[in-house]
């Protein structure tokens, strides 16, 4: 896991080793160096600091997280895995700010991508559920909490879900 500053040393590593390798003609090392290179700069675009921000948004350092998450240059180009944890995250960041619309478009993005199992993806739809609730949406709301059922396995989610269930009737 590297930092934004790591994997540019890294990618100037590997080009100068390419560059030293051409000069004394090494072509299988100056090649292997650019698919190396090649390698990093894939992994930049399609991964990120999602990793790094996740383990200090699992800390509670949000501020740190989301500064690594504002890193990223092109979230549409984060592979699929990854862009659902990075809207996952950013939502959740939102969240603590209480910039709700923010938090919802970010949840809804994020029930569009794979996340660690069902579970999780049950807690994004408790999440715009809530949400929707706190705009007094029933409709979406109910909408929301079937499919949270569907997928939820733990007796926490289950428990989260006949909470907002309970409220959005009284709507």
């Amino acid at each position: 896991m590297y930092n934004s500053k790591g994997r540019y040393a890294l990618m100037a590593l590997f080009a100068i080793a390419a560059l030293v390798c051409l000069f004394y003609v090494q072509y299988q090392l100056a090649a292997l160096a650019g698919f190396l290179f090649a390698f990093v700069i894939r992994s930049h675009f399609k991964h990120s600091s999602i990793l790094l921000a996740s383990k200090h948004f699992k800390n509670g350092n949000y501020v740190r997280a989301e500064a690594l998450l504002a890193e990223v240059p092109n979230p549409d180009r984060l592979a699929r895995n990854r862009r659902g944890y990075y809207e996952f995250m950013r939502a959740n960041i939102a969240l603590k700010k209480e910039d709700y619309e923010l938090a919802e478009h970010h949840f809804q993005i994020a029930s569009r991508f794979p996340l660690g199992g069902k579970n999780d993806k049950a807690f994004v739809l408790i999440h715009l559920a809530n949400l929707a609730l706190r705009k007094k949406d029933k409709e979406r709301c109910t909408a929301y909490l079937s499919k949270a059922r569907e997928l939820a396995i733990t007796s926490k989610s289950q428990d989260i879900i006949n909470k907002i269930e309970k409220e959005a009737y009284s709507l």
